[in-house]
Parts: structure tokens; sequence; C-alpha cells
């Protein structure tokens, strides 16, 4: 990876592994053996861990701790506040392997939601404000509280879709969406045009 990324003096970056055009604001800290790609932006407070990896256009908001074992795909927001796990039955001074968790490629997760270890957060899901999430959701997925269940789908934009068949959506530009074992898929296999993929 290229140094060419730029850090707040007050930031405590450890990490040689940070992409080119990546932004890391003041207090957050990023220690050795955490990746993170390019043309990110990691906000003020945040903490990102050894073990953890961050795809390229990844956005940080201020609080969050990204923890050994958690992988956030490329283009994935996080809100302010959100909390991510790495042990099922945590216990101090006991150290154990961290448990995996996925967010996929697009995905968004609302301000002050809960993910427990161990699930994946589909491609283009929302997780709304304040969900806790206990369970894998579907791409496309639109989940909302607590504990969190689907109540609905969206496109690369996150604008609802519209349901036309018991498996068949529809964005609001038309485009047709199916639903699979893994959630929804564009008919088309195209995001609309100046949304990134």
């Amino acid at each position: 990876m290229s140094a060419a990324y730029t850090a707040h003096p007050t930031a405590d970056v450890q990490s040689q592994d940070i992409g080119a055009g990546t932004v890391i604001w003041q207090f957050a800290i990023v220690l050795h053996g955490a990746r993170i790609g390019a043309n990110c932006n990691i906000n003020c407070h945040t903490f990102v861990e050894g073990g953890a990896s961050l795809g390229d256009r990844v956005t940080l908001k201020s609080g969050v701790y990204v923890w050994s074992g958690v992988t956030l795909e490329d283009d994935v927001f996080v809100g302010p506040n959100v909390t991510f796990s790495n042990d099922l039955r945590p216990r101090s001074r006991r150290p154990v392997p961290a448990v995996p968790t996925t967010i996929r490629h697009g995905a968004s997760i609302g301000g002050g939601a809960m993910l427990l270890c161990g699930i994946t957060v589909g491609r283009y899901a929302m997780v709304s404000l304040g969900a806790v999430v206990t369970r894998d959701v579907p791409d496309y997925a639109l989940v909302i509280g607590v504990p969190a269940a689907v109540r609905g789908w969206v496109d690369e934009r996150g604008d609802k879709l519209t349901q036309e068949a018991p498996d068949i959506f529809r964005s609001v530009d038309g485009r047709l969406f199916s639903r699979g074992a893994r959630g929804l898929s564009p008919e088309d296999g195209l995001p609309p045009q100046g949304s990134s993929r």
C-alpha cells in the first residue's frame, strides 16, 4: 500500500497497510496489523484494531471501534457509535480467537446499531438507526428494530423497492430485482449510473 494517506497529528497510526487517499481524523487509533483501503474516511475518535480489514472507500463515523475479525468490504458506510463485537462469550483476560463478522460491499449501518459477531450483512443492505442485528442480513435488505428484522428492500442508492410479485421488486428508476437464497439481486446485473459497486 502507498503511504500517500493523510493523518491528523493527533491520530495514532501504527499500521503500514493504509491505501492512498485515505484520511484519518483527530484522535483516531489504527493499530499495527489493521488494513485500511484507499480513499477511506476514518473520522475522529475511532479505533481500528490489528486484524480488522477495511476495503476501499469505507466511511467510519465518530465513535466506531472496529475489532479484530471484522471485515468491511468496499463502499461500506458505518454511522456514528455503531458497536461491533468479536467474542460470543467474553471474559476478562481470557484471549480467544476472534469470531469473524463481514459487512459486504456497499452496505450501510445506521448510527447506534449493534451487531453480534459471527454475522454477515449482505451487499447494499441497510441497517437502521439503533437496530440490534443478531443474524445474517440478506443482500439489499432493510432491517429495523430490536432484534433487527427485514422490513423492506432497497437499491444501491438506498431507495426503497416496491414489490411486484412474490419474488420480484422494482426500483424507482424501473430496474427489476429478484429474490434468491442470499436476498435480492438486480436482474440486469448492473447498478444505476453514478453508484459504486
